[in-house]
């Protein structure tokens, strides 16, 4: 083949090649970056034990309260406790409910009892790209937001083109509880949603790139 004509086909053959492939790394990308977006991060907070721990504390201060207050309701209503004035008299004193402060420092209604120097975000930091292998082992990385992995994702899913299978992986142990709903962040998952929008994220990214 040869002549302008030629060219042309050879052209629009280029471009067509060219579209698939960004059509296929948009494709990549949106997938990966849903999956790390949506991925919990650990937040003590929130943990079973923890939670329990402060709702008990929680308790224990609220009972000191009710106590203080049922102390200062039979001070009222004894007169012989107050003056002809009506101030108290020398000697009996109103009990004090415990201040912010004090139900934070005295009965710890915010502690922890695990989790207390846990930094959440390695799962998040955990997704992996790769090209025709999965990736093995895990990585010893913190990413709390998420950027730096979709970061990195979008970088390495350049060299991805038709005819390779793309992997996005997490080896973490727990990746397959988490999966199925054992983080509140997701319960619902964060593979499975983004799978059930894969017509769509392939439809846009076919409208984007198109020839």
């Amino acid at each position: 083949m040869n002549g302008s004509f030629a060219e042309n086909i050879r052209d629009f053959a280029e471009r067509a090649k060219g579209g698939i492939d960004a059509t296929i790394r948009e494709i990549v990308i949106e997938i990966g970056s849903s999956v790390i977006r949506m991925s919990p991060v650990g937040n003590p907070e929130i943990w079973a034990a923890n939670v329990a721990h402060r709702q008990a504390n929680t308790r224990t201060a609220d009972d000191y309260d009710f106590k203080v207050a049922v102390r200062n309701t039979i001070i009222n209503l004894n007169d012989s406790n107050f003056s002809k004035a009506g101030k108290l008299r020398k000697g009996v004193k109103y009990a004090k409910p415990l201040t912010k402060t004090e139900r934070d420092q005295n009965f710890n209604v915010n502690g922890l009892v695990t989790g207390k120097d846990y930094v959440g975000g390695r799962f998040r930091g955990n997704w992996q790209f790769s090209i025709d292998t999965p990736a093995d082992g895990v990585l010893d990385q913190i990413d709390v937001s998420g950027n730096v992995s979709i970061a990195v994702l979008k970088a390495q899913v350049q060299s991805l083109t038709a005819g390779q299978t793309a992997y996005i992986v997490n080896n973490l142990p727990y990746s397959i509880p988490l999966e199925y709903g054992h983080s509140t962040q997701a319960p619902g998952g964060m593979v499975r949603i983004t799978l059930a929008r894969f017509q769509q994220i392939a439809d846009e990214a076919t409208r984007n790139n198109q020839v």
